[in-house]
Parts: structure tokens; sequence; C-alpha cells
């Protein structure tokens, strides 16, 4: 449950980027697609048709993936309880820090950990139910390093860490 504990932390943690970067891989696509009418002379070998198109395939199968991600997770928080989903969107999404979020809602800082704690409990308990488990999540993001980088951090219990920067992003797209 722990895995799934943490993957909870991750989707929610990189589902405001997911939209950023599928349009990112857009453009890579558009670009790679404007690119492949020059090919020659030395460009042949590393560009031909074969290559630019396997590189377009590949791209592609990421953005699905990428998308994908954010309908889960976009159903997942439709399915649990709505002050649950609210809490998670302020924290994750919105990412409003712990101590505004006391703030906002006039509770105690325990009561926000007791709150968010129980929130991601019910998302973990969706994704599991829904088949998404930490062998799934894992397979399916193989090739998603910076979304297992953001899990690794989680998991090594330095959310304090996690900071996705424009660097970070355009890492994630290339």
């Amino acid at each position: 449950m722990k895995n799934d504990f943490v993957w909870s932390k991750t989707l929610l943690s990189v589902y405001r980027y997911l939209e950023r970067i599928a349009g990112a891989i857009d453009k890579i696509i558009l670009k790679s697609g404007i690119n492949s009418l020059n090919i020659c002379g030395q460009n042949f070998y590393h560009n031909n048709t074969r290559a630019i198109t396997q590189k377009i395939i590949e791209l592609s199968e990421r953005k699905v993936t990428l998308i994908n991600l954010k309908i889960l997770v976009d159903e997942t928080l439709k399915s649990i309880n709505q002050e649950y989903a609210e809490f998670l969107i302020e924290k994750y999404l919105d990412g409003v820090k712990s101590k505004e979020l006391m703030e906002r809602h006039n509770i105690s800082m325990r009561t926000v950990f007791r709150k968010l704690d129980t929130a991601l409990k019910s998302f973990a308990s969706c994704l599991i139910k829904k088949g998404y488990n930490n062998f799934y999540l894992t397979t399916m993001l193989k090739n998603e390093e910076w979304i297992l980088n953001v899990y690794r951090t989680f998991a090594n219990g330095k959310e304090d860490e996690i900071v996705l920067s424009k660097i970070h992003l355009v890492k994630a797209v290339s």
C-alpha cells in the first residue's frame, strides 16, 4: 500500500505539467515533420524517413501515455469523496502549502495532515480498484523518467525537494 500511496502523491504532483509537456511533444512532432523535408547530404544517414517516422511514433506514444495519465487522475478525483478531492486539488494541483490550507479551512495543522493522509489513501484505493497498482504504473511510465524521479523523491521521504522547474520540464520533453 505504501507504493500506491507514493504513486498517488506522484500523479497528483505531476498532473499540472501533463498538458504542457503533451503540447511540447506536439511541437517537436511538427518540427520533426517539417524538418524531414530537408533531408540531404550527411544528415540523410541519421535523419532518413524511417528514423524520423520512428521518432514521431515514439513521441506520439508518449503523448498518449501522458493524456491517459491526466484522464486517470481526473476520473480518480471524481470517484472519491468530494471533500477529499478538493483538498488534494488544493494541495497538489494548485500547490497550496499546508500552512495555507490550515488558514484557509480554519483547522489545525494536525487536521490538515490527517485530512491529506485520508484523502491520499482514498485516492490510492481508487487507483487500485481501477487496476493501477505499483507494478502497472511503473510499467506504464517506464519511459517517463521525470515522473519516476518524482516518485523516487516521494518514496525517499524528500517531499520538500520536489521542484519541477523549466529545466526539468525541458528534460522531460527531450
